[in-house]
């Protein structure tokens, strides 16, 4: 089988579910509007001024690279180019750290220059000054995809250019003494949890986009996008579990789950929040690309164990092993969201019900709101056939 990417072909999933063509474009184009322009209770986007807006983390109150970088990435798959580039002008106004901003920045932030810090006050005052790459690899993603959908402008508007850029920063960093370090580990090619550290997070793997990197990024660039496709692609082997399909938050570069640290009362060696995001990328992966079989397997494993083990504690928390851990998901929507992304890889017995399960889960209410609905909004788009390469 050959992937979207080559065949041009996206499958509608609910579509071959049986659902009517007219529902799911409503049911897109409602979520969209909801989490865009829906009321205070249900909104996260707000806009700013004339020409700029940003999308509110509403359960810890601030915005994050995590969420800007979704935002564009969902406004450039659905057209939406105005909002488009209100995010990413709000972005390079308060997030990025260019010399002139890491003047009054704490001692040895400078070696962040050229990345985006991951939060900040909703009026802008960045309350960190360090990056998550996560955020990084999402905007030079869109980026292009808005490169190659609406054109290249000026400015911060010739987005090829700034994606292109960034890219460079993320994995040249730390070559020259006092540049700071990349995201990306130079010897293995794997994605970093963050610059300082040496470990990574199974879901900020995405092969799928760094194969495009490997296409689009500064040419002496290219060779390690390609390999780090392929590392990832190894890594999630490692991380995910082999009978479950689940994976850590955090895992090590030989995929061992993290351990937490003496002093440290957050744990992150659990299927937990971060974690659930890693199936739904490999869903899109083997839609995109098809080029690895294990992917379908382990969709497969992940459902199977929801289905068969978890059963009536599919919004529990469990170890990667399946061990149930006495504590509750944080963002259940999102399990059932992933889950059912998670069909675009596997045909398995329950690839079916989980996707039925999400056309029948509404988007989340409350503070808790952001996370869920952003890959909710994303598993829509994926489902219907909407995330595409552009």
């Amino acid at each position: 089988m050959s992937g979207a990417f080559e065949t041009g072909i996206y499958r509608n999933v609910f579509a071959e579910c049986g659902l009517p063509e007219e529902e799911i474009e409503k049911r897109v184009r409602d979520a969209f509007q909801t989490m865009f322009y829906g009321s205070e209770e249900e909104r996260i986007y707000h806009e700013v001024g004339a020409d700029m807006g940003y999308l509110t983390d509403t359960g810890n109150n601030d915005v994050r690279t995590e969420g800007m970088s979704y935002g564009m990435m969902m406004c450039v798959q659905l057209d939406k180019k105005e909002e488009f580039d209100r995010i990413w002008k709000w972005t390079k106004t308060y997030m990025y750290m260019d010399a002139e901003a890491l003047k009054n920045a704490p001692h040895g932030s400078s070696r962040n220059e050229g990345y985006f810090a991951w939060s900040c006050a909703l009026n802008g005052t960045k309350n960190a000054w360090g990056p998550a790459p996560d955020g990084e690899e999402f905007f030079a993603m869109a980026l292009f995809f808005a490169s190659h959908r609406w054109g290249d402008g000026e400015g911060i508007f010739n987005y090829s250019a700034q994606a292109r850029a960034l890219l460079h920063d993320c994995i040249h960093k730390g070559e020259q003494p006092g540049t700071g370090k990349p995201m990306w580990d130079p010897q293995n090619h794997l994605i970093k949890f963050i610059t300082e550290c040496d470990f990574s997070d199974p879901s900020y793997h995405l092969p799928h986009f760094y194969e495009l990197f490997a296409l689009w990024a500064e040419e002496e660039d290219r060779p390690f996008w390609k390999q780090a496709a392929a590392a990832s692609r190894e890594y999630l082997k490692k991380a995910c579990h082999p009978v479950t399909g689940l994976c850590a938050e955090y895992a090590e570069y030989d995929g061992t789950p993290v351990r937490s640290q003496p002093g440290q009362k957050d744990r992150h060696d659990w299927y937990y929040s971060d974690a659930y995001r890693t199936i739904a990328n490999i869903g899109l992966d083997y839609l995109w690309f098809a080029c690895d079989p294990w992917e379908k397997e382990n969709a497969d494993r992940l459902q199977t164990f929801y289905y068969e083990t978890a059963r009536d504690n599919q919004d529990g928390v469990f170890l990667i092993d399946g061990t149930p851990v006495d504590k509750k998901a944080l963002h259940p929507v999102a399990v059932i969201a992933t889950n059912a992304q998670a069909s675009l890889a596997s045909d398995g017995k329950y690839a079916r019900d989980c996707v039925m399960k999400f056309w029948n889960t509404p988007l989340r209410t409350g503070d808790r709101r952001y996370y869920d609905n952003c890959l909710y909004l994303f598993a829509l788009l994926a489902l219907s056939g909407k995330y595409r390469v552009w």
